[in-house]
């Protein structure tokens, strides 16, 4: 119903990458020039300022952003008012999530979509990231929820939510004396990982190959398939482990664990709802547009 021009600007906005913005948008990248070109010139101002390949948002830029994103919440409230008296909102949504966001991300939201929507039926299947995304390749769920950074060519990746992976271990370990740790004593401490497919290990692996540390130069104490195993295993010895912070929320809180700070190693991450490219199942769309509409902000 709105403009598509806004919802290209808003795209490439988010994203400050064309190329990125037209692949999402199934456009082509002069097609999403033409659309920002065109409020460019209505507003007369430019949107955009260009360094070589990068660009960034100008000062009229960030305001017109701050007045789509209003303006895409209203739409959402819209639908959600007009589908909530609707009683052909009803049916089953197979949903697939790797298993740090079906523990500590989704159940709550779940909760608040099953008052809203009564009559539609969730089926919840947990696994890894790359058990998540074959379950789709085999059209076995409908959507899913991964935290990996693995792009198949056939899935279409939307950016959910910001996550952060933290060097962790229980709070009564007291073989670390400094206030932060290098590179060099990292490789020294005894790890707990996830096990080979998992989305946390995969960015976990590429974060340290950037700052040129190998995996296998690590010290790995025992692999455990899930952040729960880990956690507990954290609290019974003096071992680390890199933890997504949505895991670990209540164990802060309860002084049982802590983070470890490391220098020059930031590991962040997006959380990613993936879909069959093309797949645009009325369910599944209300669904999505429930979690980033009303619970969670890009």
């Amino acid at each position: 119903m709105f403009d598509f021009r806004l919802k290209v600007f808003h795209t490439v906005a988010k994203r400050l990458n064309f190329t990125k913005a037209a692949e999402e948008l199934f456009i082509t990248q002069p097609a999403v020039t033409k659309h920002i070109h065109e409020i460019e010139t209505f507003y007369k101002c430019k949107l955009f300022e260009r360094n070589g390949t990068k660009i960034k948002l100008s000062v009229e830029g960030l305001i017109l952003l701050s007045h789509t994103e209003k303006l895409f919440n209203i739409y959402r409230d819209i639908e959600f008012e007009l589908a909530a008296i609707n009683e052909s909102v009803k049916g089953t949504i197979k949903l697939g999530a790797s298993t740090t966001v079906s523990q500590y991300v989704l159940p709550q939201h779940l909760a608040l979509f099953r008052q809203r929507f009564p009559d539609v039926t969730i089926e919840l299947t947990d696994g890894n990231t790359e058990q998540i995304e074959n379950l789709l390749a085999e059209n076995k769920i409908d959507l899913g929820i991964v935290e990996g950074q693995s792009k198949r060519q056939h899935i279409k990746y939307t950016p959910f939510i910001k996550d952060k992976i933290m060097l962790c271990t229980s709070n009564t370990n007291k073989t670390i004396k400094k206030s932060a740790i290098t590179l060099n004593d990292l490789q020294k401490l005894p790890l707990i990982v996830r096990e080979q497919g998992s989305g946390s290990l995969e960015v976990i692996i590429s974060a340290l190959k950037e700052l040129n540390v190998k995996f296998s130069q690590l010290t790995i104490e025992m692999v455990l398939e899930s952040s729960e195993s880990i956690k507990s295993y954290l609290l019974h010895s003096n071992a680390f482990a890199f933890l997504s912070i949505h895991s670990i929320f209540k164990e802060l809180k309860n002084n049982e664990i802590k983070i470890v700070d490391m220098k020059g190693l930031n590991i962040e991450r997006y959380f990613y709802f993936i879909t069959q490219q093309g797949d645009n199942h009325h369910l599944k769309e209300l669904f999505l547009k429930f979690l980033m509409g009303n619970n969670f902000k890009l």
